[in-house]
């Protein structure tokens, strides 16, 4: 099934670094599941020191449903609970900026 990798950031509150990462580390098991269904294959969010940026890389099924996910009760119930150590748009989604992608090495190439 062919897949597709996109990359994005967001942007932590200062000092929240501990809690971001407790906070992933019990991520709820129907988050987890939701996110798998809706075709992630394989989810990456690092952190820049110092500037509280995290850059996500995600890896997809083509076909994936991740954009009717957004209006989950999960979705939307993770969202608000992770509000208040991140900056969000209006709905308490996280603000995320697209990365372009710029160069790509792979073993399938």
């Amino acid at each position: 099934m062919p897949t597709e990798t996109v990359a994005f950031s967001m942007q932590l509150n200062p000092g929240c670094e501990a809690e971001y990462r407790r906070r992933h580390d019990t991520i709820w098991p129907e988050l987890k599941a939701a996110l798998l269904d809706a075709g992630v294959i394989d989810y990456r969010i690092f952190l820049e020191p110092g500037s509280n940026r995290l850059f996500a890389v995600l890896t997809r099924r083509a076909d994936h449903g991740l954009d009717a996910l957004r209006d989950s009760e999960v979705m939307r119930r993770w969202w608000a609970m992770m509000a208040d150590i991140m900056q969000t748009n209006p709905d308490a989604s996280p603000v995320e900026t697209a990365l372009a992608p710029m160069f790509v090495l792979s073993s399938e190439d």
